[in-house]
């Protein structure tokens, strides 16, 4: 095999045929593993020479003429096309599970990515709000369950919001307007007694909270009466009992038993809401427009419905914002509103917002936006601590990758006092969100998600699994193509620029000029090669 890559790289784009056999080789009689290595040898540098002198379109470049220094297997590969809604709905059984406990489906996605049309139904399984080996019957026990717990977050975030203006001399109809409204999305009179039993005096959370946990017990009681009788016949069928849903040992994301406990447990308080409230309203109205292309439904909305969006939001300043973008902002508020509480430890920093938007623009319901945004957070949220213990951890694999893989590289980096790698600091707090379109955006996470589900499932980790997919999988793709990143810049780093600064600058300056697929490709070279030693 080391022999094949030699003979490969060494062609360069315009090769010439292998050399012919020692003598000795030619005078005996070949065996069949030398003849299929000989055989292979020459289609590789066929191929090769072949793409690099018929490629036209600057779209499409030889991968061994512009490869900067890393000459990875992947990009000799024929391209796999994103996983396609035919191929989709073939992955299924009859009772809704996943094939292969959905090994078949990430390898896919592994290797194409996803196709835009269905978007919207894979990306909860790639982040987890749906186990891999769940039934039909229970994901939509799942999707119940989470739209519920989404409504008592929303509720929440009034009770929050009502609390800091109850001590101010103020009423949420006060600060927002006359009218009565709710915050999951419908305009309609409040019907639960949560604004007439809830002390507006109360300064203390926990009071609050007490309160309304005492009203959503009885409502889930109510709701478990008058559904066991149309969920019996359905559960009775499947065998599965609801609890099988959320157990800790499914490969997903944990949740505490009680949706308001982080909050009410937490040293935040209602002032911290507040604060968080007013920075999610000002970057929500910031939002790059380029999700609009690839969400044409949401772009249809009326003035009516965004004006009333924004209004149950407490949303205001957007009259120089078309409806569409002030709708999505709208989205936004409700959903980082209701995550700043789900995980009050985090809260919200800017940054979230980027990571929000394109599964906003994808995702149509609320509930299913916000908990496909919990799962990305249960790795990225390691990004938005303030003692910036998780991005000093990734800087520092970034660092190591680069130093195992270009020790001439490093040590200049070095030379600049810049081996902390400080320069790639956005890439990874926004995950490649400001250097890339939305559509490579959401390609490079695709892939990402299906390496990490992957991984929480076990899926190729096996030596043999390993062989068979040349690179495993791994929590840290993100790292790993942050570093290829910066390989492919090795020559201007080394001879043109002479401080951090200058990296900074030309790091910051990368929006829109790179190449997802080949970047992909450099990353799971690296991955081969260093994942053991890294």
């Amino acid at each position: 095999m080391k022999a094949l890559r030699r003979s490969s790289t060494s062609s360069g784009p315009t090769s010439s045929p292998p050399p012919p056999p020692p003598p000795e080789a030619a005078s005996s009689p070949p065996t069949t593993s030398s003849a299929w290595v000989h055989l292979r040898s020459l289609l590789v540098v066929a191929s090769s020479s072949s793409s690099s002198s018929s490629t036209s379109s600057p779209s499409v470049s030889s991968p061994l003429a512009e490869r900067g220094g890393l000459k990875s297997p992947w990009s000799r590969r024929k391209r796999r096309r994103a996983l396609s809604t035919k191929q989709w709905s073939h992955l299924f059984l009859t009772n809704g599970r996943l094939r292969d406990g959905g090994s078949k489906f990430l390898k896919r996605v592994r290797s194409g990515g996803v196709d835009p049309a269905i978007r919207s139904e894979v990306w909860p399984f790639l982040l987890g709000v749906y186990d891999l080996n769940s039934s039909q019957s229970e994901r939509n026990s799942t999707k119940a369950k989470n739209r519920k717990e989404y409504e008592k977050l929303r509720r929440q975030c009034q009770l929050l919001a009502n609390q800091r203006n109850s001590r101010n001399g103020l009423t949420a109809v006060d600060e927002l307007g006359p009218e009565e409204f709710n915050f999951t999305g419908i305009t309609e009179a409040p019907s639960s007694p949560i604004s007439q039993e809830v002390n507006p005096s109360s300064y203390f959370l926990f009071e609050d909270m007490k309160q309304l946990d005492i009203i959503e017990e009885e409502e889930d009681k109510t709701d478990t009466e008058s559904s066991d009788s149309e969920s019996s016949d359905e559960e009775d069928s499947d065998n599965i009992p609801l609890s099988s849903v959320d157990t800790e040992e499914e490969p997903k994301f944990t949740r505490t038993t009680s949706v308001r406990g982080d909050f009410s447990s937490s040293s935040r308080t209602s002032e911290d809401f507040v604060t968080w409230q007013r920075i999610i309203r000002l970057d929500a109205l910031r939002t790059s427009p380029e999700w609009v292309l690839h969400s044409l439904k949401q772009v249809e909305v009326s003035e009516e419905e965004a004006s009333q969006a924004a209004y149950n939001v407490g949303l205001k300043d957007y009259d120089h914002l078309d409806a569409c973008m002030v709708y999505h902002a709208a989205r936004i508020v409700a959903i980082l509103e209701a995550y700043a509480v789900y995980d009050a430890e985090t809260g919200y920093c800017q940054g979230m917002s980027d990571l929000l938007s394109p599964i906003v623009a994808i995702m149509e319901d609320d509930s299913d936006a916000f908990w496909c945004f919990v799962g990305f957070m249960r790795k990225a949220r390691h990004n938005f601590r303030l003692d910036e213990a998780g991005i000093r951890r990734q800087l520092k694999i970034v660092s190591r990758i680069i130093q195992c893989k270009d020790s001439h590289l490093y040590k200049h980096l070095e030379k600049l006092q810049a081996e902390d790698c400080f320069f790639v600091y956005r890439m990874v707090v926004v995950l490649f969100r400001r250097e890339l379109t939305f559509d490579q955006t959401v390609c490079l996470w695709e892939v990402m998600w299906a390496d990490q589900a992957a991984v929480r499932a076990g899926i190729g980790l096996s030596a043999w699994a390993r062989i068979r997919l040349r690179a495993p999988p791994t929590e840290d793709l993100l790292l790993y193509a942050i570093a290829a990143c910066v390989l492919q810049k090795r020559k201007l780093i080394i001879e043109k620029y002479s401080s951090m600064d200058e990296i900074l600058r030309e790091c910051n300056s990368m929006a829109g000029q790179l190449d997802v697929w080949r970047l992909l490709d450099d990353a799971h070279d690296l991955v081969v090669n260093l994942h053991d030693r890294i």
